[in-house]
This record gives C-alpha cells, sequence and structure tokens, in this order.
C-alpha cells in the first residue's frame, strides 16, 4: 500500500492525468498558503559565513533529479574536499563520519545509501552525514576541508553558500502539495540553474552484462532510467531508499528465470554483500567546463 501511495504521488506531481490535475487545482489555495511561508521563512534567514568554499547542488523540487552523480563529478576535480548531506534512509541520527582518507568508517545502514556511494567513489573526500548541515560544515572544516558540497542544501538559506541547481521538468508547476516544488528560485538570492545537455551529460555504463536480466531499483522517479535501459526481461520498483530484503531479490530471479539483476550504483552499494547475481548500471556525469569555471570564480 505504502509502495502504491508513493508511485501515485510521483505520478501526480510529474505526469497527472486528468483526475489529478483537478486535484492539483483544488490543492492550489493550500500551495500559495505554504509558498508565502516559505518565503517569509527565507526573508528571515540571515546567511552564515563559515569561512570556506560551500557549494550546495540540489533541485527545486521533490524527488530525484541526478544529485549524486553530479556532486561526484564535480568533488572529484578538487584537493581537500568533504561531502556533507543528510543521510535519507539511514538507520542512525546525528553526525556521523562515513568516510576519512581511504577509510570507510561504516555500513551503509548507518550511512544511507547516497553517502555510501560518495564513500566508494570519490577516493579522497570526507563524507559527512548530519541532520544539521552546520554542524557537518564544522566538522568537515574541523577535518581539514577546503571546499564542501552539500547534496540537496538550497533550503538552507541559513548557510553562506554557492547554489547550483539541476532543471527539473514537470507538467506540475505547483508548489506543495499541488505540486511538487519544495520553493520557489526567490528573486534576491543568487542561484544558478544547470540544465541537462547544455551544463552537464549522463553516460551510463553497463557493467557484468548477462544475457537475461531483471531490473530491481529503489530510486525516485525510476522512468528516469528508461532511455538508458538495455532489453530487461522486467523491472521491479521499491520506493526510493528502500533498504531491500534477500528474499525480495531472489523471488524475482526465480520469477523472471533471469541471469542476473540490473541495478543501479544506488541499489548497489545495499546489494553488494548479499552475494547475488548483479549487473551494474552505472551512471556518472560529465560536466562542462564553465561549471568549474562558475565555482572557482565564486571564490576568488
Amino acid at each position: 500500500m505504502k509502495k502504491a501511495f508513493i508511485f501515485w504521488v510521483e505520478e501526480y506531481f510529474y505526469n497527472p492525468n486528468l483526475f489529478q490535475k483537478c486535484i492539483s487545482f483544488l490543492l492550489l489555495p493550500l500551495s500559495w498558503i505554504y509558498c508565502f511561508v516559505m518565503y517569509l521563512r527565507f526573508q528571515s534567514k540571515k546567511p552564515l559565513d563559515f569561512g570556506v568554499k560551500i557549494v550546495s547542488v540540489g533541485n527545486l523540487s521533490v524527488g530525484g533529479s541526478g544529485k549524486t552523480p553530479l556532486v561526484s563529478a564535480l568533488s572529484q576535480r578538487y584537493e581537500n574536499v568533504a561531502i556533507v548531506l543528510r543521510g535519507y534512509g539511514r538507520k542512525s541520527s546525528g553526525l556521523v563520519v562515513v568516510k576519512e582518507g581511504k577509510n570507510i568508517l561504516c555500513d551503509v545502514s548507518i550511512s544511507g545509501d547516497e553517502a555510501m556511494i560518495y564513500a566508494h567513489k570519490i577516493p579522497h573526500a570526507v563524507v559527512i552525514v548530519s541532520e544539521d548541515r552546520k554542524i557537518g560544515i564544522l566538522q568537515a572544516k574541523e577535518m581539514g576541508a577546503k571546499i564542501i558540497f552539500l547534496d540537496d542544501a538550497y533550503s538552507k538559506h541559513d548557510i553562506k553558500k554557492l547554489d547550483l541547481l539541476i532543471e527539473v521538468k514537470s507538467e506540475n508547476k505547483g508548489c506543495l502539495p499541488s505540486g511538487p516544488f519544495r520553493e520557489r528560485l526567490w528573486r534576491t538570492k543568487e542561484a544558478h540553474i544547470l540544465t541537462e545537455g547544455i551544463d552537464f551529460e549522463r553516460v551510463v555504463e553497463l557493467k557484468n552484462q548477462s544475457a537475461k536480466m531483471s531490473l530491481v531499483t529503489a530510486i525516485a522517479r525510476p522512468s528516469r532510467l528508461d532511455p538508458f535501459l538495455p532489453f530487461v526481461v522486467s523491472k521491479t520498483y521499491f520506493e526510493d531508499h528502500h533498504m531491500f530484503q534477500r528474499e525480495e531479490l531472489t523471488g524475482v530471479l526465480q520469477k523472471d528465470g533471469s541471469d542476473s539483476l540490473l541495478v543501479t550504483y544506488k541499489d548497489f552499494v545495499k546489494l553488494e554483500a548479499m552475494n547475488l547475481p548483479l549487473s551494474l548500471l552505472d551512471l556518472h556525469v560529465e560536466v562542462n567546463e564553465r561549471v568549474f569555471t562558475l565555482i572557482d570564480r565564486y571564490y576568488i
């Protein structure tokens, strides 16, 4: 029931049918109130300078937009780099140092899936999860970080930072609950919109391919994978950040008679210890040089 509701909401936000459009229209007054409250919140905040370079990569809407591969690509360029994120889906709370130097200090249940991707993909980075980004920033700075990337922190208006926002296209332009937008691009707030195909390109590499693969994934808006998929026997979607049970996955393999499960890297970090046949749809991003120039010039 929970999974069905989540997918219904994703459809309502990004590809609504006529009935869902009617609901969205009826909820517009609540959206105007919500958006006004968020504007007042923005106006009440004064950015605090932490004395370190801080770059936030996010989007204005709920759901996935490709933040993780973009942060990975950007942070590869810099030395003494740290990544600070909330750590959605983790079975822990408070501040956790996930990785220092080459050492991964916890498992994926403690870090959350996105933090573990960073820990695997960026060998030289410090990775920290913390609901309170300020505490995470201070910890990263204490550990020697000279530049800090925040995953999804546009709404942290009390932190002085460079805001990069991934453009997300949606038929529904409303704020919550009428539409998917958590905030607007406030007129007096400086932020830069990054557009796929102009500022960055997604590149997909298929690793350990088998003859018969079943797609299993737990990412937001899984239909985003469709342009990159090879032929698969079936597609099984779980809610974003779902912590898999082995029985769920062996059931898919047995039902489909597949040779392997095709997963994204976000799924892979949760499944690699289960000793199951896995094929990997490994997504990375190639960034236009002007984005790095933007980051470098911001902190001159």
